[in-house]
């Protein structure tokens, strides 16, 4: 069993959080991606949202074989917004990243990105990214990161989910409003008003599996998501709303992110 007292006392601990749903297919790679870290001082908090397959049974065998995986499950089915809040109340680390249960990270993500963070203050960073079909195969697309984002950056291109760790230390623990999509994207913009920037590293470190089935998948349900996070959440004006959404919906169409 991995023994933390073995780590590295330097490198603070990166918290990783994990909303696992009917994700037995994809789960045991998204794992050992992050087990074949070079970065060795993580733990991953995985919430289950009640999955009906066999999700459990293949994270509970990696537990019996690495104490810094930790499973939870929802007593009913909630969503992801509960799943994460829930999981980055039991977050332990000074660093808090998020990784879907189905993407990938490449084997120097965190180190790569946490030195980045040291050495610069930075509290608040994505990466690039690739994108990947449900068999690991690389699309040919990757997501470049912008360099450095502000909030109006923010809300015109959400970073990479699976791509981001912030400060807990220094920011504090954020919590998203429990709405079914876009909830991750409602986080970074609460972070982002209080860390005056995002900063962006260039090199592609993690990749995201695009699912026919995934709840994201669904491009043009998003508009009404969109919409909310942007009235009611943002409280921004009709006009600027309008804005963003038409800049979405061209960005998406052309496949320009």
């Amino acid at each position: 069993m991995n023994d933390l007292k073995s780590h590295d006392v330097l490198e603070p601990l990166v918290s990783i959080i994990m909303p696992a749903y009917n994700c037995a297919d994809y789960i045991g790679i998204t794992i050992k991606s992050v087990i074949g870290q070079t970065y060795k001082n993580w733990e991953i908090i995985i919430i289950d949202d009640c999955s009906t397959d066999n999700t459990e049974a293949i994270v509970k065998d990696f537990i019996s074989m690495d104490n810094r995986i930790k499973y939870f499950k929802l007593e009913k089915n909630s969503g992801a917004a509960v799943a994460r809040n829930k999981a980055i109340d039991l977050a332990e680390g000074e660093y808090i990243a998020f990784l879907d249960s189905d993407d990938v990270w490449f084997p120097e993500k965190l180190e790569k990105q946490i030195k980045v963070m040291k050495e610069n203050g930075y509290n608040f960073t994505c990466t690039s990214y690739t994108k990947i079909d449900e068999q690991g195969n690389y699309l040919n697309r990757t997501i470049r990161a912008r360099s450095r984002s502000d909030y109006d950056g923010v809300l015109k291109t959400c970073p990479g989910n699976s791509t981001v760790i912030y400060n807990a230390y220094e920011l504090g623990k954020f919590k998203i409003p429990d709405i079914k999509k876009r909830n991750d994207y409602v986080m970074w913009l609460q972070v982002i008003k209080k860390e005056k920037y995002l900063h962006g590293l260039e090199e592609p470190l993690s990749s995201h599996r695009i699912r026919t089935n995934a709840i994201s998948s669904n491009k043009s349900s998003l508009v009404g998501y969109h919409w909310r996070v942007y009235r009611e959440i943002e409280h921004l004006s009709i006009i600027k709303s309008s804005y963003l959404i038409a800049y979405w919906i061209i960005v998406t169409l052309f496949k320009l992110r």
